[in-house]
C-alpha cells in the first residue's frame, strides 16, 4: 500500500513540478560551474555550487526510486524534511550575507583626498590580470587620475603557474593601459592572502613616507571589502576608505558564494 501510495504521489502534478524545478535549476548549477573550470576557476564559489547542482541532478533523474525511498519509512520522511530545512536556511543565510556586501565602498569621484591608493591582488594568468583583478585595476586607475598626488601600491605574490607576482602584472597593467608613471607605483610582490595584501604593503608605503593611519583608499571587488575592511582595522590602519569595483557578471555570484566561506574563515581565525 505504501509502495502504491508513494508511486501515486510522485506522478502528482506538484511532484512533477518539484522534479522540473529542481531539474532546471540543477542544470543551470552545474552548467556555470562547469564553464568556469573550464576558465580555470577552481575555488569554493564554484565547487560548491557544482556539487549542489551534480547532487540535484542525481535527484532529480532518480526522482521515483528517491520517492519511494523517502515513504518507505518514518525516519526516511523525517530526514528528508529536516535535510530540505536545513538546505533553505543555508540559503537563506548566503542571501543575508549578499544583503550585506550591497552598497559597500564609495565611487572613486566621493572619495576624499588621500595619500595613498592600495589595490588588492585578485589573480593573474599568462601575464595579464584576471578579468576580477582588471576591474579593481581600472577601478583605481580612474582613481589616480582624480587624485594625481597619491600614490599606488599593488599587492600580490607569484600565483600558481605563473612566473611573476601579480604586483608586477598590475603595475606593468596600469603603466601601459592606463599611463600611470612608474614613480607613482609601490610593488609589493610577496603577499598570498588579504590579510598579508595590507600587512607586507604597509612598510613599503611607510618607507615612502604615508603613515598607517594616513588617509588612504583600498581598491577592491564589491564581495570582497567588507573582508578587506576588517582586516585593515585590525591591522591599525584607520585612514582607509573603501573603494568598490565591480565583479564581473560570469563569475559575480560565485566570487560573492566563495566569500561567504571566507567570511567564515576569517571569523573562526579572528583575522576581522
Amino acid at each position: 500500500m505504501a509502495t502504491l501510495s508513494s508511486s501515486t504521489s510522485s506522478r502528482s502534478p506538484g511532484q512533477r513540478l518539484q522534479r522540473t524545478l529542481l531539474s532546471l535549476v540543477s542544470a543551470v548549477l552545474l552548467a556555470d560551474a562547469v564553464v568556469l573550470m573550464m576558465w580555470n576557476h577552481f575555488n569554493v564559489g564554484v565547487v560548491v555550487p557544482g556539487a549542489l547542482g551534480a547532487v540535484g541532478a542525481l535527484l532529480a533523474w532518480l526522482w521515483p526510486e528517491v520517492q519511494r525511498w523517502r515513504h518507505s519509512k518514518r525516519s526516511h520522511a523525517a530526514l528528508w524534511k529536516w535535510g530540505w530545512i536545513l538546505l533553505a536556511l543555508w540559503v537563506l543565510s548566503v542571501l543575508i550575507f549578499w544583503s550585506r556586501l550591497l552598497g559597500i565602498g564609495v565611487p572613486p569621484a566621493q572619495v576624499p583626498a588621500v595619500e595613498a591608493i592600495v589595490v588588492l591582488g585578485s589573480g593573474t594568468q599568462d601575464g595579464r590580470p584576471r578579468p576580477v583583478l582588471q576591474e579593481r585595476l581600472d577601478t583605481a586607475a580612474q582613481l589616480a587620475r582624480l587624485q594625481p598626488m597619491a600614490l599606488i601600491a599593488v599587492c600580490g605574490g607569484i600565483d600558481w603557474g605563473e612566473t611573476e607576482s601579480e604586483a608586477a602584472v598590475m603595475a606593468r597593467y596600469l603603466m601601459e593601459r592606463h599611463s600611470i608613471s612608474p614613480e607613482r607605483l609601490v610593488m609589493e610582490g610577496e603577499s598570498t592572502s588579504t590579510e598579508l595584501n595590507l600587512q607586507l604593503s604597509r612598510p613599503l608605503l611607510q618607507e615612502r613616507g604615508v603613515d598607517a593611519t594616513a588617509p588612504m583608499a583600498m581598491v577592491s571587488s564589491d564581495f570582497h571589502l567588507m573582508r578587506a575592511m576588517g582586516m585593515a582595522r585590525q591591522q591599525g590602519l584607520t585612514g582607509m576608505v573603501p573603494v568598490a569595483a565591480a565583479t564581473p557578471l560570469a563569475t559575480r555570484y560565485n566570487a560573492w558564494l566563495r566569500e561567504y566561506f571566507a567570511m567564515l574563515s576569517s571569523l573562526a581565525l579572528g583575522e576581522v
